[in-house]
């Protein structure tokens, strides 16, 4: 019995969805690496099999066809679920390298001092580790997984992703030893006035303030550095004092470079979240390292911990 997938013109709608997607013959051959002779022929061939127009070309002006425009939804949905088989047929593999992203500070401030004991344990493990703040599309890409800081699952998840927290997170205020002895806890004080003070975009001083409520008159212009990683490096040079989150400030302050510079402590309703597709989930290797993880979040103490020992 004939396949009814046959005479499918798969070539033709991955053609017309580049078409579509950038209203240019030139520009789609161009992504597609074939001319645009060769574009145009697919898109005749696939109006055949159509007995339709999906396309309408005016000089160098493309633009959908009523008919055209109702395709490229199914199109789309169904040349992203042929990609997502192909990749989790290749990334389910029985060996091979993970790919995980997660944020640069998490990864240099957390991670890095722990991924000897990784290596330690299973030896055999490999990652790749991948840094940026975006969010990662699965189905257009090698990563297994992602960690991301965000205030959960519901709301503003991504549907079809399976989440599982690792860590909660707090703001903290640090700086250098030398700093701090000279100018002692903010918690003594009654204005920040006089007090050198630093601040990362995503730590502002305001958010301290707003979440203790304290009366102290807050900095108006402290020195803002761009992000958590290098406004620490400034802290432990002696340059201010900063909010900083827990998980980025904790290695520094274990190791004596930074102290804490107020007995507040303010719970983030942001957590740390280890992101997957379900069918990567279960993936032996993944799920090791997202246990390995969360065995080394139970070890990590909170702030409060810190301060009580």
């Amino acid at each position: 019995m004939p396949s009814a997938y046959g005479r499918l013109p798969l070539n033709a709608l991955r053609v017309f969805e580049a078409v579509a997607t950038r209203l240019s013959f030139a520009e789609a051959a161009e992504a597609l690496g074939v001319t645009p002779a060769a574009v145009s022929q697919q898109i005749k061939a696939l109006e055949d099999y159509l007995q339709l127009p999906v396309l309408r070309r005016s000089g160098r002006k493309v633009e959908l066809t009523p008919e055209g425009a109702r395709l490229l939804p199914g199109v789309r949905a169904g040349l992203d679920t042929l990609l997502a088989a192909l990749r989790e047929m290749r990334l389910q593999r029985a060996g091979g390298t993970l790919h995980v992203s997660t944020l640069a500070s998490l990864l240099q401030k957390w991670l890095t001092p722990r991924l000897q004991r990784l290596h330690e344990r299973w030896p055999e493990l490999r990652v790749d580790w991948h840094t940026s703040r975006e969010a990662v599309d699965f189905a257009r890409s090698d990563f297994h997984a992602a960690i991301r800081l965000g205030p959960g699952p519901v709301p503003g998840a991504v549907p079809g992703l399976a989440y599982q927290r690792i860590m909660d997170e707090w703001l903290v205020v640090v700086a250098a030893p030398a700093l701090y002895r000279r100018h002692g806890s903010i918690d003594e004080r009654e204005s920040l006035d006089g007090l050198p003070v630093l601040q990362a975009r995503d730590e502002p001083w305001s958010r301290f303030e707003h979440s203790t409520g304290q009366a102290l008159a807050w900095p108006a212009g402290p020195t803002i550095i761009d992000d958590s990683v290098s406004v620490l490096s400034a802290a432990i040079e002696g340059l201010g004092y900063t909010p900083a989150r827990w998980s980025v400030a904790a290695h520094d302050l274990m190791a004596g470079r930074l102290v804490l510079a107020s007995r507040q402590v303010v719970p983030s309703r942001w957590r740390y979240w280890f992101v997957c597709p379900p069918a990567y989930a279960e993936l032996p290797r993944l799920a090791t390292l997202r246990d390995w993880l969360l065995e080394e979040a139970g070890r990590f103490p909170s702030p409060q911990q810190f301060l009580d020992n």
